[in-house]
């Protein structure tokens, strides 16, 4: 058995790639410890990887599966700060409760030594909608060929499908913009950060849910989201009009900058945007971008996504679905013949 093991360290599989970490025999067949080390303690090897306002992320392993994860940690100067205590919570329980292909899986919530929140994910590589746009916009080659608009239409339909579920489990994601949009390395499509989700079914018989969401994780004078792919119902505030349309409003933004390669709305001054999203109707995306020669049916989709009020836009994720489906249908029909 020893000479075997040596066998499989010292030669990687067939069609394995040095980019990225081989399973080996030593890490899966190893024998668990009589005294397991548990919650914080199964992690070492912690290297960074990225800062926010925030959080830190670092990379670390998990010695007890054998595997490198991300660990996402609560910034020491908020560690006083309920209210970013419980967007904390909400992100890691929100994101580990929406088992979806488009969530990345959450492993482990817990204290490290220091007493600081934390909780564990899927290490995830490749890139995002931001920065394949700006590879875009830049006239890279391999970044136009690679994420052409089919593919990309078929990355937006794999994230309206992620949201169409958490819709379905009573979640809204209120910051869907290209940067939380990741494409990765084997063709997987998830959508990332869930920490200003808002989560609409705590049950309306439970006086402790209702409690802790008026005073804990309500959004009084605050504007959770990004400001070029807030809707307008987020930019009025309050959050009582917050429900699925707002994901739909976004992800019509998103669309909109795939077609265009700018932003649907945007002004000098975030006060200026903010006015424009509330009073002003984004130019359509052939008038903004004629020389992208887009399809009139697309840009339906996503004047459609983006209107102003709730009433007139897709009703449901399903709904832009079906729309961006049928829009690919008749395309692949026009190529073929059929």
């Amino acid at each position: 058995m020893g000479d075997y093991h040596d066998h499989e360290q010292d030669n990687a599989p067939v069609g394995a790639s040095d980019s990225y970490p081989h399973i080996y025999v030593k890490d899966t067949d190893v024998r668990l410890p009589k005294f397991q080390t548990t919650g914080f303690g199964r992690y070492k090897d912690f290297q960074p990887l990225a800062k926010g306002g925030t959080a830190v992320l670092r990379t670390c392993r998990d010695e007890s599966l054998g595997r490198t994860v991300v660990m996402k940690t609560l910034h020491p100067h908020l560690a006083n700060n309920e209210y970013m205590h419980s967007r904390f919570l909400r992100e890691a329980r929100v994101t580990a409760q929406l088992q979806h292909p488009s969530t990345v899986p959450v492993y482990d919530l817990g204290r490290d030594l220091e007493g600081r929140l934390y909780f564990t994910m899927k290490k995830v590589a490749g890139d995002n909608i931001r920065e394949i746009i700006e590879r875009q916009l830049a006239g890279d080659a391999d970044a136009i060929e690679k994420y052409d608009l089919e593919r990309m239409l078929g990355v937006l339909i794999q994230v309206c499908n992620g949201l169409d579920y958490a819709h379905a489990h009573g979640v809204v994601h209120r910051d869907i913009k290209p940067e939380n949009i990741l494409i990765g390395s084997f063709g997987e499509v998830l959508i990332l950060d869930w920490g200003v989700a808002k989560v609409w079914a705590m049950g309306a018989d439970d006086p402790t849910n209702v409690a802790m969401e008026h005073e804990v994780l309500t959004d009084i004078d605050q504007r959770p989201g990004t400001p070029l792919y807030m809707a307008p119902e987020q930019v009025r505030g309050g959050g009582q009009d917050i429900d699925a349309r707002t994901d739909v409003y976004a992800v019509g933004a998103v669309l909109y900058e795939i077609l265009t390669l700018r932003e649907p709305l945007r002004g000098q001054r975030i006060s200026e945007t903010f006015d424009m999203i509330l009073h002003k109707p984004p130019k359509p995306p052939r008038e903004r971008a004629p020389e992208r020669n887009i399809s009139p049916v697309l840009e339906a989709i996503a004047l459609k996504a983006l209107q102003k009020n709730c009433a007139d836009r897709y009703q449901s994720m399903a709904e832009m679905i079906a729309e961006i489906r049928d829009f690919r249908g008749r395309a692949l029909q026009s190529l073929t013949g059929a």
